[in-house]
């Protein structure tokens, strides 16, 4: 899921400073699993914002997801009184709400951080840039990509110290990982085959899925 977190609110208060009547709108899928816009959250900044700004009017709801026309869709009614949304999605829902209604400004309450998996309440780590070039089958589903402070495709940089990265002691070297998950599965031999080059062609990406298109225009 995407990970991201609530802006300092001083920031916050700077980006509503000019608007007297927001919509705050929070997001049900990824940004409330991971604690930063779900319902609970859209609450306490709203309580916060209000407590602060006794004379600015402040609605808030919530929708299942801001990256989805469907739902953003359901907003329409909400925003016509509003001089600007207050959105507590990732920047990808931020910028499909901003799309859905370009004459009103899309105020981000968040900063996204990263693709990643929750480890244990409140510490959360990233496992995906999204690259489009995907290789962890051939890396035993550790991806050097992201989880190798250098990004190496093709082996360890060789400053890794009892396993622990050189650039950061707090993170393991994914390479000494990658080399014990390929061991484990038995697909060491990856690690022989001819150096991987990345295809940065890809982006900045989109995807087209034209069976998906000709099967929404029937």
């Amino acid at each position: 899921m995407i990970i991201a977190e609530q802006k300092p609110f001083a920031e916050i208060q700077d980006m509503i400073a000019p608007y007297g009547k927001l919509l705050l709108v929070g997001c049900g899928t990824c940004m409330t699993f991971c604690s930063a816009g779900g319902p609970d959250e859209v609450n306490k900044l709203a309580e916060a914002l209000y407590s602060e700004n006794k004379d600015r009017l402040i609605e808030k709801t919530n929708i299942p997801r801001q990256c989805s026309m469907k739902f953003i869709d359901r907003l329409e009614k909400k925003i016509h009184d509003t001089e600007a949304i207050l959105s507590m999605a990732c920047g990808n829902g931020v910028q499909a709400v901003a799309s859905r209604f370009p004459e009103k400004p899309v105020l981000p309450a968040l900063n996204t951080r990263f693709i990643g998996i929750k480890e244990e309440p409140g510490v959360w780590t990233e496992m995906c840039t999204a690259c489009g070039d995907c290789i962890l089958w051939r890396t035993g589903g550790i991806c050097p990509v992201t989880r190798c402070a250098k990004g190496l495709l093709n082996g360890p940089c060789g400053g890794a110290s009892e396993g622990r990265c050189e650039v950061s002691k707090d993170r393991p070297c994914a390479w000494q990982q990658i080399y014990h998950a390929l061991k484990r599965l038995n697909m060491l031999h990856y690690l022989k085959e001819k150096p991987q080059v990345k295809d940065w062609r890809i982006r900045p990406g989109i995807v087209i899925r034209e069976d998906l298109r000709e099967v929404e225009a029937t």
